[in-house]
């Protein structure tokens, strides 16, 4: 079989090295390729029926084509030409055959023609681009977690196409730095966030705005990190405007923050200036958690810290003129120190909480059975409503206030009466803080374990809603519940491009989805308006 063109020259071996060297392909990928072609042309000119088997010959040089025969008795009527061969002639081509055995015919693979050939090159290419995306899937599955560099190819929708060379990668809009600018062919470097295998090819999504890149940015410039000396514990981002990384040594020799600040600052600034100005505190890991919230909220000086290990919680008091600086403009301090700790952290000011603890108190004492040096004590014992009062241990309490039994049971069965009487208020906005920028919560990381079938069963009810539209199947259904679609008005909410691309499926089944959806959603307004005038 001659694969490539007429006054080309070139061998089949030739093109099958060529292709294999230019492509970065490995050789038996491209002869299983080349021997699929001919099976393919065989097949359209023969027939589906035809038992056939191709094999490359490379001291011949050629793709040899078998078609295997049954061997059949010579008194057999209706013989198949096809599938079968009587034994009088199958034993002039193999004296050693016998009935029932399959016999291989090589045939003349030049009978296909022109239009066969060209259906066997085209089966050749698209085998090659298949060989080709399965290679680039299997380089790059194990580089999650690294950084890559690139250049701006081109700009979909504010999303960036990074050409890395041998293959593309996506910088999604929303992994993207605050602030920041790219034009086509502009450098950039970015983290491989994930390396996703789809039909049409495998997709590498980037990201600048992960924590992880921050983390490998430093490990670029900071020798004591990359040789294990120095780790980042922990880091926390506000991609483009703010950063925080708590670091630790194990050689006691080697201060962790100024490895990582370098001489005149040097390294930490060139890792400042990747990221475009983004500011960076580089605190020291502590594995004391109180000891590690007070390092994470510099430059603020914390006075004292009330920590709930059973909530997972600390109350931090600072100074009032140490405020605005703990919390930080719209809450970023705060927030960043919660991300990197792993903690809630209620952030309040000493006059604020003798302000609420006098509050307190005055609840408390109203309890029959106490009084005011009573609900101080507990109130520095961390009871701060009648509802805690109430689930204390009488033993507890007995041996807190220096109470018999009886008046120990007698003040809990008060404090839950009380507790019904009274809500007692939180904290309230002031004048120099809001409540919401000084409460932080962790981040919220993905479901593990037992929490794995929680978000199934909420990804399962995401399809059930998306089946009702007309014309949407499950897999469709699946493929926009897998791309984070929660309700019928998101998809309405994106474009058919960004729908297409998010959930991995032709721009066509996009926009029919998108027409689907907004007629169910009209039809949901029809029935609401009729149900109100009756």
């Amino acid at each position: 079989m001659s694969l490539v063109g007429s006054g080309s020259g070139l061998k089949l071996k030739e093109v099958i090295t060529l292709v294999s060297r230019d492509k970065n392909i490995n050789k038996a990928q491209v002869i299983e390729a080349v021997e699929h072609a001919m099976l393919h042309a065989a097949r359209r000119d023969m027939g589906l029926e035809v038992d056939l088997e191709a094999s490359y010959n490379e001291d011949l040089d050629e793709v040899e084509l078998f078609q295997y025969r049954t061997v059949v008795s010579n008194e057999k009527n209706d013989v198949d030409i096809n599938t079968e061969i009587v034994f009088k002639e199958a034993a002039k081509l193999d004296s050693e055959t016998e009935v029932g055995d399959a016999l291989g015919l090589k045939l003349d693979t030049s009978r296909f023609g022109r239009i066969a050939a060209q259906a066997a090159k085209q089966i050749i290419v698209q085998k090659v681009r298949d060989a080709e995306r399965i290679q680039v899937y299997e380089e790059f599955k194990d580089r999650i977690g690294e950084i890559l560099s690139g250049y701006v190819r081109r700009i979909e929708r504010n999303n960036l196409i990074i050409d890395l060379g041998q293959t593309e990668a996506v910088l999604p809009v929303k992994e993207q730095m605050y602030g920041e600018k790219f034009r086509v062919k502009d450098r950039v470097q970015a983290y491989v966030m994930d390396v996703k295998k789809l039909s049409r090819g495998p997709q590498i999504i980037l990201s600048r705005a992960h924590s992880g890149f921050l983390v490998k940015l430093f490990e670029q410039h900071v020798t004591e990190i990359y040789d294990g000396v120095v780790s980042i514990q922990s880091a926390a981002r506000d991609a483009g405007l703010r950063s925080k990384i708590a670091v630790y040594s194990k050689d006691s020799s080697v201060d962790p923050v100024g490895a990582c600040v370098g001489v005149k600052g040097a390294r930490v600034q060139a890792v400042v200036q990747e990221l475009n100005g983004e500011k960076i505190d580089i605190i020291a890991w502590d594995s004391d958690s109180a000891k590690l919230v007070c390092n994470s909220l510099a430059p603020a000086v914390v006075s004292k810290v009330i920590v709930d290990d059973e909530r997972r919680a600390m109350e931090v008091i600072v100074a009032e003129d140490q405020l605005s600086l703990a919390i930080g403009k719209k809450g970023q301090n705060v927030r960043l120190a919660a991300q990197l700790t792993g903690w809630r952290l209620d952030i309040k000011s000493e006059a604020k909480l003798e302000e609420q603890f006098a509050g307190v108190k005055i609840v408390l004492a109203s309890i029959h059975g106490l009084g005011d040096m009573h609900a101080g004590i507990l109130v520095h014992e961390g009871i701060k409503t009648p509802a805690d009062l109430a689930e204390v241990n009488t033993r507890s309490l007995m041996r807190l206030l220096n109470l018999d039994e009886e008046s120990s049971c007698k003040i809990i069965e008060a404090a839950k009466e009380k507790a019904r009487e009274l809500e007692t208020g939180f904290l309230v906005d002031t004048e120099y803080y809001s409540v919401a920028d000084a409460v932080a919560e962790p981040a919220i990381e993905k479901p593990t374990g037992s929490s794995v079938q929680d978000s199934e069963k909420e990804k399962e009810k995401k399809i059930q809603i998306f089946m009702k539209l007309s014309g949407v199947g499950e897999a469709t259904a699946s493929a926009l519940a897998d791309a984070g679609y929660a309700t019928i008005g998101d998809i309405i909410a994106d474009s058919a491009e960004e729908v297409a691309l998010k959930a991995d499926v032709t721009l066509g089944i996009a926009r029919t989805v998108q027409i689907a959806a907004n007629r169910y959603l009209q039809e949901q307004q029809l029935l609401l308006q009729k149900e109100k005038e009756k």
